[in-house]
């Protein structure tokens, strides 16, 4: 026939649409769709670049991320409500205990019952910090400063059996409540400490605070200062619910392990 392309040059002329080789796009699948039905009788079915991604792994690859993400906010949200129905009954049920101790606190020198601080938290953010007052008012003017060690003359006489028993600690279940802080997590620190932390021991910041925690049921203050953060450091790493129930576990025997390492409590600066 007059004009008519030899069949052995059809054949070895590479598939096009429209003048241009094949390519797809994820972005318009109804586009793509239409485009194939209409020239499907004139051309032969594209194949996909291997060079190039694919929608299927676009969309395997979106669809992990959300459900990484779904998983974390599902953990933080099961951790919020646990730490709230704690801090509820541990307030309900040391009612009676902070009461009597409150009373011990004003009877002995009439200051305050509690004792405000402004501690850091979660990602650096400060908060304040309660606790029953167990040393003498304007004590972070005396002697060590912020500092406290083993028979400071600042503590008084109800402060020693509150510290002791760790009582002094349990306003801090409000701070669980407003979400400050967590039931567990590393102690909450000064900002003056914050601001010596080496980059690795900024991790520690990476989650709450807590009441309680993997350094406390490993010595407490009475380890030095760089072991405890690597301590807190390495549970921001590994914290699992099998962790946490462990610390918990052992918490009640923590409480009477020796609270003070020396003049400064554990810390080696000076504020």
């Amino acid at each position: 026939m007059r004009g008519a392309t030899p069949l052995s040059a059809r054949s070895t002329s590479r598939p096009s649409w429209g003048g241009e080789p094949w390519k797809f796009s994820c972005h318009s699948p109804s586009a793509v769709t239409t485009e194939a039905r209409r020239r499907s009788t004139f051309s032969p079915r594209p194949q996909l670049s291997p060079s190039g991604p694919s929608c299927g792994t676009a969309i395997a690859t979106s669809s992990s991320s959300s459900t990484s993400r779904v998983s974390r906010t599902g953990a933080l949200e099961s951790r919020r409500l646990v730490d709230v129905a704690g801090a509820a009954l541990g307030l309900a049920l040391a009612s009676p205990l902070l009461a009597a101790a409150a009373l011990a606190v004003k009877l002995e020198d009439g200051g305050p019952m509690l004792y405000r601080q402004r501690r850091v938290g979660l990602h650096g953010v400060e908060f304040e910090l309660l606790k029953l007052r167990t040393m003498v008012v304007g004590a972070e003017t005396q002697g060590a400063g912020y500092a406290v060690g083993h028979g400071d003359p600042r503590i008084t006489r109800a402060g020693r059996l509150l510290r002791r028993l760790s009582i002094d600690e349990l306003p801090q279940l409000w701070n669980v409540l407003r979400g400050d802080m967590s039931v567990i997590g590393p102690r909450p620190t000064l900002a003056y400490q914050v601001e010596r932390y080496t980059e690795r021991q900024r991790r520690r910041l990476e989650v709450k605070p807590g009441l309680t925690g993997w350094a406390q049921i490993h010595g407490r203050a009475a380890l030095p200062w760089d072991e405890r953060i690597e301590l807190d450091v390495w549970y921001v790493a590994n914290r699992s619910p099998w962790v946490d129930l462990k610390i918990l576990a052992r918490t009640p025997l923590a409480l009477f392990r020796g609270t003070y390492k020396g003049k400064t409590g554990g810390w080696r600066g000076s504020p």
